[in-house]
């Protein structure tokens, strides 16, 4: 059976939201899913896993999770080769040009780690709403995709 580690930070519980929504939309297609926040959680840990997703917030004018620099900065040393990332957030589009800018840092680390991103980066203003559930169920399909090649 393919595997899935989801880790999520949040400040809000908006990632939290958008993490269980992608963990939810990997099990509806037969993966088993290890869902864990972020300061719990260790960056080697994805080794155990065929398909890697981090949902991370962008605090304040762009500024990674303050919980998370560790696991960012151990995850850029990993060798991840073999394994299928994504990375999906929730921002608040009042930072403007700072809009989520933790999705796309996460997503050069996992590329530092020679990672395979499996499906677009998706960054979702503030709450998860029902056309947002659809995006994050096809993230959730393109990474399972991805991971079947």
């Amino acid at each position: 059976m393919m595997k899935a580690h989801v880790v999520f930070a949040t400040i809000t519980g908006n990632n939290e939201d958008v993490a269980d929504i992608v963990t939810e939309g990997l099990e509806d297609l037969g993966v088993d899913v290890v869902e864990t926040e972020i300061s719990q959680t260790d960056p080697a840990e994805f080794a155990e896993a065929d398909i890697c997703v981090v949902c991370p917030y962008t605090y304040d004018e762009g500024h990674l999770p303050e919980e998370g620099l560790d696991f960012f900065d151990d995850l850029k040393a990993l060798d991840l080769t073999g394994k299928v990332y994504g990375v999906a957030g929730s921002g608040d589009e009042y930072y403007e040009e700072f809009y989520n800018v933790a999705v796309d840092a996460f997503s050069d680390a996992f590329k530092a780690a020679h990672a395979t991103q499996g499906a677009d980066n998706v960054k979702i203003n503030l709450e998860p709403e029902d056309d947002d559930i659809e995006t994050l169920d096809h993230f959730a399909a393109q990474l399972v995709e991805t991971a079947k090649k």
